[in-house]
């Protein structure tokens, strides 16, 4: 469906708010910070499911952009989730969010996150937010401002509250505790008031959910009658690990599916090794290879071999109770899922931050047990093929990047390395098998990506 023909079909449509479809408002007890895509897939979906919904609702704020908080906030809160699998759409409409707002409103953060009912603080900030120095102004990064609202928090006298970090990064709960209180320091008492009233949750995360294209809300418009423009796509397939206290109490995600566990880095080994890993792998290896999507990319013979060369020796790693070999047939059920449009170019953000989490860990376990950690390593080959085609890449280190590809064979190759980890960049037999299993991604014809857009689709230019 053509951009001009949602836009006619969306004159003649009233506009999905809770006027037009009543929904109950739920209290505000969860503030979130990083109101997207996949937060309303995930935690406001599960928020929505538990038993106890009607006690709780989310007030969301939005990121680097006012845009996802304006459209919602238009809307009442009220979103369609699309449900997309092989045998086609299922809809639902989700009202768990009740308050949309601006990321850089401060003021309402604070007036939120200080207010006696909120229990719950959940982050989706991305995990390239976590790597912050201490400097700079609050105001300007998420985890400034949360710090900013705890502050408040800490003058209104209010209970303890936990706080749950949603994004992809090993031991989230501990990393967003040391990120939080670095930042703290800067006030005198507040580390110690967090220490005694703020928990830390790690959980880990699972559900594929994709830009939404201007044929998706087209879509949502001709089945629901309405318009909706803060509609979500996303896969069947679901899951939220938790580990961690919650001092004010907490929805009972667990009746829409949460699993509470004791011990929680098994299963976010399982998650960034085996997804996220493969989603790097099939994220470099495809766009240097012409492909678009996940789905495209895992039919590549090349890609796919990369990707199960990786799995065996990340499994040799997990535990057995996990039931890997199930985990990975699943996976690939889900990334043949050729009506999840999941763009390469959206996966591929943030290189540096990921392959840390997700190609180092596996490649030193790997050379600790005398293996050359071959999988691994084709996963940060990968990258160094992509980098070399594009310079249309977003990166928290995007300029020395630039600097590093400005060189030529093994000295570029060291370089990119450095900037994952520099005793890796001085190992000269290490570089030289980069090298060797780059080459391996070589195609037949030229893989020109500059021409998709960060959304993996083919550019309009000449």
């Amino acid at each position: 469906m053509t951009s001009e023909v949602v836009e006619q079909t969306a004159a003649a449509l009233p506009l999905l708010t809770r006027g037009l479809r009543p929904f109950p408002a739920p209290p505000v007890r969860i503030v979130h910070l990083g109101l997207g895509a996949f937060h309303r897939s995930h935690q406001a979906w599960y928020t929505q499911h538990a038993g106890d919904a009607g006690e709780w609702g989310i007030a969301a704020f939005s990121g680097r952009r006012p845009d996802a908080a304006d459209t919602l906030s238009a809307q009442d809160g009220l979103f369609t989730l699309v449900q997309r699998s092989g045998d086609g759409d299922a809809f639902e409409l989700v009202g768990s969010i009740v308050e949309a707002v601006d990321g850089a409103n401060l003021q309402r953060l604070k007036e939120m996150v200080a207010s006696r009912q909120t229990s719950v603080i959940t982050l989706t900030i991305t995990e390239a937010a976590y790597a912050l120095d201490g400097s700079g102004a609050l105001e300007s990064s998420p985890l400034g401002r949360l710090v900013l609202a705890l502050g408040a928090r800490r003058e209104a006298g209010a209970a303890p509250v936990a706080i749950v970090s949603c994004d992809n990064l090993a031991h989230n709960g501990a990393v967003t505790r040391n990120a939080v209180l670095n930042l703290a320091g800067r006030f005198e008492g507040l580390p110690d008031w967090i220490g005694a009233n703020v928990s830390f949750v790690s959980t880990s995360v699972d559900r594929i959910t994709p830009k939404p294209t201007t044929a998706d809300l087209g879509l949502v418009a001709d089945a629901c009658g309405y318009l909706d423009a803060a509609a979500v796509v996303t896969e069947p397939f679901r899951n939220w690990v938790l580990s961690g206290d919650f001092p004010a109490g907490r929805p009972r995600w667990e009746d829409a599916g949460a699993v509470f566990v004791d011990d929680i880095e098994p299963y976010e080994n399982r998650k960034l090794w085996l997804l996220n890993g493969a989603h790097s792998i099939l994220a470099y290896s495809g766009l240097f290879r012409g492909h678009r999507t996940v789905a495209e990319a895992l039919s590549d013979p090349i890609c796919r071999d990369a990707v199960e060369e990786f799995w065996d020796e990340a499994a040799r790693h997990l535990p057995a109770s996990l039931g890997i070999p199930e985990y990975r047939a699943a996976l690939l059920e889900r990334f043949g899922n050729g009506r999840i449009a999941h763009h390469l170019a959206q996966i591929a953000m943030d290189g540096t931050t990921k392959l840390r989490m997700r190609a180092l860990p596996v490649l030193a376990a790997e050379r600790a047990a005398g293996r050359p950690g071959d999988g691994a390593a084709r996963m940060i080959a990968a990258w160094l093929a992509y980098l070399s085609t594009t310079d249309g890449f977003q990166d928290p280190l995007a300029a020395d990047i630039n600097t590093a590809n400005a060189l030529k064979g093994s000295k570029r190759t060291a370089a990119l390395v450095a900037l994952l980890d520099p005793d890796l960049a001085g190992d000269a037999g290490l570089v030289f098998r980069l090298d060797a299993l780059r080459a391996g991604f070589a195609t037949a014809f030229p893989a020109d990506i500059s021409a998709l857009d960060h959304a993996g689709r083919q550019g309009s230019g000449p």
